[in-house]
């Protein structure tokens, strides 16, 4: 199985309607933002990741494993882990499996009539971080960076669910000041079966740190 790497670029606008990394959401206008209940009991909107377009996969997908149309949405509560955060998720995510309210995956099988969604915290600032635009190229299915695809690296996240597809892996970047521990990474992991099925409700995330 081949992975697919994740490249970073910056952009001059929102990339509405297409494949980026941070940024505003643009979604289906009747879905809800995913948030976490905190610790304090308030709901806490969960940090966008990215958005796939999935035609811009689908050629590096030959064993088509992922949907060749509609759009995949990352979101995870890692606002702890950015240092540039305008404020922190009251909900604290540490090493190992993550608890299902904690990160969501969502899948629209169609781009049309989507609309982007900007979160604001309560003193109205953004809680969305500056869009990059990304693209993709085809990698080795054990590799170290921002891919989809393949199986997790060796180590204790591969020891534990090596029949898992990684459906997304995240690593430390400095140009976010994303800080993930000592070399840590993040891991959205789904069976083989879910991920046929596009059960993506069925996600696991697991963070590592090596």
């Amino acid at each position: 199985m081949k992975a697919i790497k994740i490249n970073f670029s910056e952009a001059n606008d929102e990339l509405f309607g297409q494949s980026k990394w941070w940024g505003m959401p643009d979604m289906p206008e009747d879905w809800e933002y995913p948030e976490i209940t905190g610790d304090d009991g308030e709901p806490w909107p969960l940090t966008f990741v990215c958005q796939i377009r999935c035609a811009d996969i689908a050629k590096f997908d030959t064993e088509n494993l992922l949907p060749h149309e509609g759009m995949l949405y990352f979101f995870a509560a890692i606002d702890e882990y950015i240092e540039t955060a305008w404020a922190e998720c009251p909900y604290h995510n540490g090493l190992g499996e993550w608890s299902h309210d904690a990160f969501k995956v969502l899948y629209s099988p169609t781009t049309d009539n989507l609309t982007p969604f900007e979160i604001t915290l309560d003193d109205d600032e953004p809680a969305n971080f500056p869009v990059e635009a990304i693209n993709f190229e085809e990698e080795a299915p054990y590799s170290y960076g921002f891919r989809l695809l393949g199986k997790a690296t060796p180590g204790e996240v591969a020891d534990y669910y090596g029949d898992y597809y990684n459906l997304l892996q995240i690593e430390e970047e400095e140009r976010w000041d994303l800080r993930l521990y000592d070399m840590g990474m993040i891991n959205f992991l789904i069976k083989p079966e879910d991920l046929k099925a596009k059960r993506f409700e069925k996600t696991m995330l697991y963070f590592e740190s090596m």
